[in-house]
């Protein structure tokens, strides 16, 4: 004669486990609820009941009782939880997406294939006939998985390394002569080339109806390079309107920062490595003047403070402009410098020189001058 079905020993934990699961009685889900009457079923087997009994205890089939029993013997308390699912099962595994999403992240030309990006439908031919792993997946599902996965169809940036070998050096002496010496800092860079043409840019209109600039014109008039100065202590922005950059107006420009300060104490001017900025005839004069050059690293623009109030002198007076000569442009340069010496807070100023910073420094996160030092 067969011996009756029967619960196995519980150990300790178990029995624990299964008597809180009965207490706590059947929750608001159906999940919830299945497990706690297949907690009953185990926990009234275990305490010597037979299978009729825990049958009409739980108002289910005998049959039903001694499957959930075995489950259990063979399984322990995971075969409490109901393992549903609903629909067919996955085509694609989770290896299939992981892969799928490597292969979408890589360039094509490490594959072996003959072009520079995937498109969608490239990206499906070669998932389903490669000799790595094979995935069967349709255009719109392979569109949703890359979005799940946060993989987007982007333009492709460019990024420069300072190979300066003196880098270090150069940002030390920037923030030091920023930090200890801001009266008697200056920041000297050109801005251009300044054409005259119309140029797009933004502002306010009804809606439906932008303002308009022409699109075709005639370059009739040159190019004019802006050549400007910055104060750090005083926050103050001048400079003046040259034909080209040569180091004739680079030397114009460094004797109307020293006549700033006509003390004769030294002074200190931030510029980039423009080959006008070195000749021998600036380096003698700045020696005979108590002006130090501070260069900034190659690659490294970021680090001249000027940097950040060119933006604003671009967005205000450049863009949404349709100017008729660059006498015209010249004056309305000067207009708007004064008025930036004016109102140095203005909130618009302000954001727009945040604008223009995040901008140069988008791809390195950096403040100007050193750059911050990862955390170890």
């Amino acid at each position: 004669m067969s011996k009756p079905v029967r619960v196995r020993r519980l150990s300790v934990e178990e029995g624990r486990q299964l008597q809180r699961i009965v207490r706590r009685g059947g929750g608001k889900t159906d999940k919830s609820h299945v497990k706690w009457r297949r907690a009953v079923v185990i926990h009234a087997s275990a305490g010597g009941n037979t299978v009729p009994v825990i049958a009409r205890l739980v108002a289910t089939s005998e049959d039903r009782v001694r499957e959930m029993i075995h489950r259990f013997n063979d399984m322990g308390m995971a075969s409490l939880d109901p393992q549903w699912a609903g629909g067919r099962p996955r085509l694609i595994t989770t290896d299939d997406v992981e892969f799928i999403v490597e292969t979408a992240t890589t360039r094509p030309e490490t594959l072996d294939q003959p072009f520079t990006r995937w498109s969608i439908r490239k990206l499906v031919r070669y998932l389903s006939a490669n000799e790595h792993r094979v995935v069967k997946i349709g255009r719109e599902r392979l569109r949703q998985l890359l979005a799940e996965h946060g993989v987007t169809f982007q333009r492709t940036k460019t990024w420069k390394e300072s190979n300066d070998p003196d880098r270090d050096a150069k940002l030390d002496r920037i923030d030091h002569v920023v930090n200890e010496y801001p009266d008697r800092t200056f920041a000297f860079d050109e801005f251009g080339p300044l054409q005259i043409r119309p140029t797009q840019g933004s502002g306010w209109a009804p809606e439906g109806k932008p303002q308009r600039q022409p699109a075709n014109y005639h370059k009739l008039h040159g190019v004019r390079q802006f050549h400007g100065c910055y104060s750090v202590g005083d926050d103050t922005l001048f400079g003046v309107v040259r034909h080209r950059k040569s180091a004739v107006n680079t030397l114009a420009g460094l004797r109307s920062i020293r006549a700033q300060r006509p003390d004769g104490d030294w002074v200190y001017v931030i510029l980039d490595n423009l080959s006008a900025h070195k000749g021998a005839k600036i380096a003698r004069w700045a020696q005979r003047n108590k002006v130090e050059l501070c260069f900034t690293p190659t690659y490294t623009s970021w680090a001249n403070p000027i940097e950040a109030h060119l933006g604003p002198l671009r967005e205000f007076v450049l863009n949404n402009s349709n100017h008729p000569n660059h006498v015209v442009l010249t004056r309305r340069l000067h207009a708007y410098l004064r008025w930036r010496n004016a109102n140095a807070r203005d909130p618009q100023v302000l954001e727009a020189q945040r604008r223009e910073r995040r901008r140069v420094r988008s791809e390195k996160q950096q403040r100007w001058g050193r750059p911050n030092k990862k955390a170890a």
